[in-house]
């Protein structure tokens, strides 16, 4: 769990604590005009546990201000819809996942997108992506429909040769270098990379290794227009769309892209680990 998905069930937490006080109730008075264990409202108050609709409507009641249940809703739903748990997310497999990141690449003109261990999805080959996500499916013990989300995956890259559109990512060479499948596997996805550089819909950048960074690399990131950006880390996946993290993001993006090589330097760069890969 995220310190800001905390940080944000926390604040909930001391919301709903504040209206029993304003009730005039002491906790365990408070369970009992609700019907609750006392240990589910001190769980609720202190950030945890997260409460579900129905919670909230009958805290609402119980503290005799049905008035702001819109307001105890609404905050519960800006943390949902920002900090995604990956297990949820999962239930419905990996596939429906991918769907949905086909619907967002379609409805966006400009995408950037940063990483810092692995190939960006948009331009995975059906090998590499089926390892990258069997591994996935594997460490997070979710619905294995890995043969659909691969071939999802891939369809979302029909993207790419839309003239309309405009893709420009940032791979740290680490990614490169990363083994997520058999030599075999990696040259060819190295050799992918390589195909797609002087394609007019997208710019490649590669970060070296011995690079200056003005901002160390933290975790890879995608941009969306400038409208939302998407950020997953090992549980969670975050969905911004305030413009303050936005335009955050944004400087992230410029700052590191100072630090990228493009073009035929970014073609040596990943020639130099494709020829690693062959002398194996």
């Amino acid at each position: 769990m995220t310190n800001d998905f905390q940080t944000g069930r926390t604040a909930l937490g001391a919301r709903l604590r504040e209206l029993r006080v304003e009730a005039g109730l002491n906790g365990k008075e408070f369970a009992a005009r609700l019907g609750w264990p006392p240990s589910k409202v001190s769980k609720l108050e202190r950030g945890r546990q997260t409460p579900d609709p129905g919670d909230l409507a009958e805290w609402a009641d119980a503290s005799r201000r049905s008035d702001v249940l819109p307001e105890l809703h609404a905050r519960a739903t800006g943390i949902e819809e920002t900090y995604r748990s990956w297990r949820r997310q999962m239930v419905a497999g990996y596939r429906a996942r991918q769907e949905e990141a086909i619907a967002e690449t379609a409805a966006t003109t400009l995408t950037r997108a940063v990483e810092i261990g692995r190939i960006p999805g948009l331009l995975q080959t059906p090998a590499y992506a089926r390892a990258v996500l069997q591994a996935a499916a594997d460490f997070r013990g979710v619905k294995r429909d890995v043969e659909g989300a691969v071939r999802t995956r891939i369809r979302r890259q029909e993207a790419l040769y839309e003239p309309e559109k405009k893709f420009r990512f940032l791979v740290h060479e680490a990614a490169l270098h990363a083994r997520t499948s058999t030599p075999a596997v990696q040259a060819a996805q190295l050799d992918r990379l390589i195909s797609v550089i002087g394609l007019d819909t997208i710019e490649l950048g590669i970060i070296p290794l011995g690079a200056r960074l003005r901002r160390a690399l933290a975790h890879g990131f995608w941009i969306y227009d400038r409208r939302l950006v998407i950020v997953e880390t090992l549980s969670t996946e975050m969905w911004l769309t305030d413009i303050e993290s936005v335009e955050t993001y944004e400087q992230a993006w410029e700052w590191l892209s100072e630090s990228a090589v493009t073009g035929d330097q970014a073609r040596r760069a990943i020639g130099r680990v494709r020829a690693a890969l062959a002398s194996e």
